[in-house]
């Protein structure tokens, strides 16, 4: 079982990893790495499962944006997946090029990956755009867009809620979204959604995921989306 100050820092990196201000994530992941013991990531079995399943599907380089230290890209490394991750605070991929020598990490933002255009079969974003603004969510969906290849993959959780609403959160303040709404950005930036998901978990804000795949112009839409509550 995780300690509470080992919550709290897991807590923290989703909070920090999207921050719009650079400088506020440079000094948030500073105080965070220096404390930080690596471990087996720590998320819930279910989100596991499901991104692996996802991750086994995507025919590619997968991008983990917002990869904080690199658990995600690790857990999906150890499984035969070709993966690298992407964090804006430098403090993060340091920390993860000495933790996990052999995978490749880099600095960068979502809104502004550093990968050519159609050159990754998926994109991994999981709570990494938990902070951006709704005026900017449809620019950062559409240059994740950019980067992944024609019926390439998009897997993406968030906090949901039925309002479009900001609360409290860490260091800089986070965005409920209802979920048919984060849909609906994801396809105006060039996908189409496959699968959304909701799960509430005790003494945990809901839960929220959404995969997609990567459409041309002119190509038929995939049937209608599948829900699990």
């Amino acid at each position: 079982m995780l300690s509470a100050r080992d919550r709290l820092c897991d807590n923290a990196i989703k909070y920090l990893v999207t921050l719009q201000s650079a400088r506020q994530i440079q000094l948030g992941a500073a105080a965070l790495v220096g404390g930080f013991e690596p471990r087996r990531l720590a998320a819930a079995e279910a989100d596991r499962d499901f991104v692996l399943d996802w991750a086994r599907g995507v025919d590619g380089l997968i991008l983990d944006v917002g990869c904080g230290p690199g658990h995600w890209t690790k857990y999906l490394a150890d499984d035969g997946l070709l993966v690298e991750g992407v964090d804006p605070a430098p403090e993060f991929i340091s920390s993860a090029l000495e933790q996990y020598p052999g995978l490749r990490f880099q600095v960068g933002e979502a809104a502004h990956l550093p990968v050519g255009d159609a050159s990754l079969g998926g994109v991994l974003s999981w709570y990494s755009l938990i902070h951006v603004e709704p005026a900017q969510i449809g620019a950062t969906l559409t240059d994740l867009a950019r980067c992944v290849r024609a019926d390439g993959g998009l897997a993406l959780a968030f906090f949901e809620g039925p309002e479009l609403t900001p609360f409290d959160h860490a260091v800089a303040p986070a965005y409920f979204w209802p979920i048919d709404l984060l849909a609906t950005h994801v396809e105006q930036a060039g996908f189409v959604v496959t699968d959304t998901r909701t799960r509430s978990d005790p003494g945990a804000r809901r839960h929220g995921a959404i995969t997609a795949r990567r459409i041309s112009a002119g190509r038929d839409l995939a049937p209608p989306r599948r829900h699990i509550d």
